[in-house]
């Protein structure tokens, strides 16, 4: 049994986010279940979704006004960085990282999902952010400056925009 398994506990009522993470927790089983044949491939094919995950949520942030450097997107630039580093080191033989890792992400992503991508998800319903086109269907909601917080209100960084 994987460490991590869908359920509507990490459902945000987004469904391209919701369907997005999905597939993460999915692939993450992928992962957790592979023997040492395939485990690299199939971190590397995780490695590969998360970054048109994250991608996908930044590009999300930045069209909404959210700042390049608020603590959600840097978070998913960490998170990135630390996978790519993983898959390095197992393409040097060393198996064991990932598996240290993928239990780390289990433990990290519903708590990511249930704050950050929950405030985001808030976020883009609230300003009528149609994920699938990209437009921003009530512009008057949008805040008035940027977002450099997370989004939310356990963020160290209030939600509250900074004039810019």
């Amino acid at each position: 049994m994987a460490a991590l398994e869908w359920s509507d506990a990490l459902a945000l009522d987004l469904p391209l986010m919701d369907e997005t993470h999905e597939e993460f927790v999915d692939l993450l089983a992928q992962v957790e279940r592979s023997d040492d044949a395939r485990l690299l491939a199939h971190w590397q094919a995780l490695v590969a979704h998360t970054e048109q995950h994250f991608g996908m949520e930044d590009r999300w942030m930045a069209a909404t006004r959210f700042a390049s450097g608020n603590c959600h997107s840097m978070q998913h630039k960490v998170v990135l960085q630390v996978m790519r580093e993983g898959a390095a080191q197992a393409g040097q033989g060393d198996l064991q990282v990932l598996r240290m890792m993928a239990a780390e992400l289990a433990l990290w992503f519903p708590q990511h999902a249930q704050t950050m991508d929950a405030a985001l998800a808030l976020h883009l319903r609230r300003v009528g952010f149609d994920a699938s086109t990209g437009v921003v269907n009530a512009p008057e909601a949008l805040p008035g400056g940027l977002v450099h917080g997370c989004g939310g209100a356990g963020c160290s960084s209030p939600a509250q925009p900074v004039a810019v």
